[in-house]
């Protein structure tokens, strides 16, 4: 008979671990999500509570973690400036101990481990759009630095293991990703968006508006890490996995507004430090090693998270 995989999913509460966990249940896997509940919700995960191949654990990847898997997802960390700039040290100390933490369990069991990195290891990036050999522009001692720096050391420790302790890895380098489940107060860009349309609120935007970034619905995004995962172990990455479909934050204010049948006017504010002006993944690598793209559009994807934070708002 063939075994169940056992996988381990931190962060898997959040916006993202949550659907992972999801489609992993699908295949059969059992499931161990370990989250802290920082940013991550138990509303995102109460309608897999009674699946028995579904576990539940309080933990902050901070501190060690005994389980027994075959492979670990570390998508814990905040994501979201608002987030990750509220306690930094704590920000910083997630990707690197947390790195750290994972890492020592994969080699101590054996396992193949995956970090959820980010775009964000690029900075306000000099060369677009973004490959994978590309080394970034970023502001060690800036006020995003907790978190791009954090997940560049994370990066770091995933292939020195791997290349000290022979482990398998994989780095996917994560680009803007939206969908329901999103926080509503993340400050992030679509989630904005759509709560300030929907509460008939100005829309805020940040400098002209003209600055970019690429959206990948959070669907088309889960696909890719499973295939990560998956892949020979040739395939380390770094990854990007994002959809290169560019549009600047004007364009995406004026398709909330549209599908939201919103009434709500612009409003222009500065723009924050060390903000990224354009955001554009190249994903020739998913292309060629994982047969990936994404294949939902912007104005789908938005219809389906606007019509999940109409529900959420309701409440």
């Amino acid at each position: 008979m063939h075994e169940e995989k056992r996988v381990l999913v931190t962060g898997g509460a959040g916006f993202i671990g949550s659907f992972l966990c999801e489609r992993l249940l699908e295949q059969r896997c059992e499931v161990i999500c370990a989250d802290n509940f920082f940013t991550g919700s138990k509303r995102n995960i109460r309608h897999l509570m009674d699946d028995p191949r579904f576990e539940l654990q309080r933990h902050d990847v901070t501190f060690p973690l005994y389980v027994e898997v075959d492979e670990i997802y570390n998508l814990a960390c905040p994501a979201s400036p608002i987030h990750y700039q509220h306690d930094p040290v704590q920000t910083t100390k997630t990707s690197v101990h947390g790195a750290i933490n994972m890492l020592g369990l994969a080699k101590r069991v054996r396992a193949r481990i995956l970090q959820a990195s980010t775009s964000e290891v690029y900075g306000d990036p000099i060369i677009h759009p973004q490959t994978e050999d590309y080394w970034g522009n970023v502001n060690p001692i800036g006020p995003r630095a907790c978190y791009d720096e954090g997940k560049r050391c994370a990066e770091t420790l995933f292939f020195d293991y791997h290349r000290q302790d022979n482990l398998s890895i994989r780095v996917a380098r994560i680009f803007n990703t939206y969908g329901p489940r999103m926080h509503p107060n993340d400050g992030r860009v679509v989630s904005n968006f759509i709560v300030q349309a929907l509460k008939g609120e100005p829309i805020t935007i940040y400098g002209d508006g003209k600055q970019t970034r690429a959206f990948c619905f959070v669907d088309d995004l889960v696909e890719g890490l499973m295939r990560l995962m998956a892949a020979p172990d040739k395939v380390t990455g770094p990854i990007n996995l994002g959809n290169p479909g560019e549009f600047t934050m004007l364009e995406l204010a004026e398709k909330v507004i549209k599908i939201s049948n919103s009434k709500s006017d612009l409003v222009f504010n500065p723009l924050p430090a060390d903000d990224p002006k354009q955001r554009q993944p190249n994903i020739e690598q998913a292309k060629k090693h994982l047969d990936w793209q994404p294949a939902i559009s912007l104005d789908d994807g938005l219809k389906r998270t606007i019509a999940y934070f109409e529900q959420l708002l309701k409440l």
